[in-house]
């Protein structure tokens, strides 16, 4: 089991470089978290966007320019796409989100004729490292599905221990949130939580723990369990949180990073290629944590 970033970017560095696809390049912040993780080994990077912008910004950040490869799409519908094509044919390992919104890069990864899209759900993995926790824990769906049901939450859930697999978690501990811990039938988040266990008990959904309902109390301490008189095997050992809606989500992780310092990082799930998917305010070291978790994941898809 990988228990921090430190240990995510040195068992990725046994497998890179790898290439990496950059859709919109012509970022201080994106071209300082490329080269950082060049310079660690992790990638080799292909630059497509503005190409007299991103080497403006190259030489700004005294980057060596014959270590890139560039393709001029000034465009960044058209560089998106681009990008995205090049992770389809196998020129690139992964995808990375440059200085774009996340709604353009979507609709290139999820085009049928050039995108990355599979018979899953796309869901987001939001992955932080918390001060006062032993092990990272991956906070699941904040950026990507609105409201989703419970067939939807099904395929988040199995998204969600894929990628687990990838930090070297053979059994993942998944805890769906509530406000409560008991099933309350005016509560839809309690309803969908139950069964989600009880299909994870049944081999609906297979390769990790489910419990729930839990408010987070419950699933971060064993002992705030026990209080209140909860015993489960994923209390005290979640590996990652499954919320019910986007907006509890955002919150939940945007509090831990703002408020508790924690270090995130974030790839989007349910794709064919690793898609490294983070806010366009997160720092550069962030990103090279995210593009760590993708080679990971490249690594297992391909394995």
């Amino acid at each position: 089991m990988l228990k921090t970033f430190d240990e995510v970017i040195e068992r990725a560095c046994q497998y890179g470089p790898k290439k990496l696809s950059v859709a919109v390049s012509q970022a201080e912040d994106v071209m300082d978290a490329v080269e950082q993780a060049r310079q660690k080994g992790l990638v080799d990077g292909i630059l497509v966007g503005d190409k007299g912008e991103t080497i403006a910004v190259c030489k700004k950040l005294n980057i060596n320019l014959e270590k890139y490869e560039f393709i001029d799409k000034k465009d960044k519908t058209e560089a998106a796409r681009t990008a995205v094509k090049l992770v389809r044919e196998k020129k690139a390992d992964l995808l990375m989100k440059g200085m774009l919104g996340t709604a353009r890069i979507l609709k290139a990864v999820l085009d049928k004729d050039i995108g990355l899209r599979t018979q899953r759900l796309l869901s987001h993995a939001y992955v932080l490292k918390l001060k006062n926790y032993g092990k990272l824990i991956t906070m699941t769906d904040g950026a990507m599905n609105i409201a989703p049901t419970l067939e939807q939450k099904v395929q988040i859930v199995q998204n969600v221990i894929d990628f687990c697999h990838s930090l070297e978690i053979n059994e993942p501990k998944i805890a769906a949130l509530a406000a409560v811990e008991l099933v309350n039938p005016n509560m839809q988040a309690t309803i969908d939580a139950a069964c989600l266990s009880k299909m994870a008990q049944r081999g609906q959904i297979t390769d990790g723990v489910v419990d729930g309902p839990l408010a987070f109390d419950n699933a971060i301490s064993k002992k705030a369990a026990l209080h209140k008189g909860i015993s489960s095997e994923v209390s005290g050992e979640v590996d990652a949180v499954l919320v019910p809606e986007i907006e509890s989500g955002n919150i939940f992780a945007k509090s831990l990073v703002y408020l508790a310092e924690a270090e995130p990082a974030g790839v989007l799930l349910g794709t064919t290629s690793p898609v490294v998917l983070v806010s366009r305010s997160d720092t550069a070291i962030s990103k090279v944590r995210s593009i760590a978790l993708g080679i990971l994941m490249s690594v297992r898809q391909n394995s």
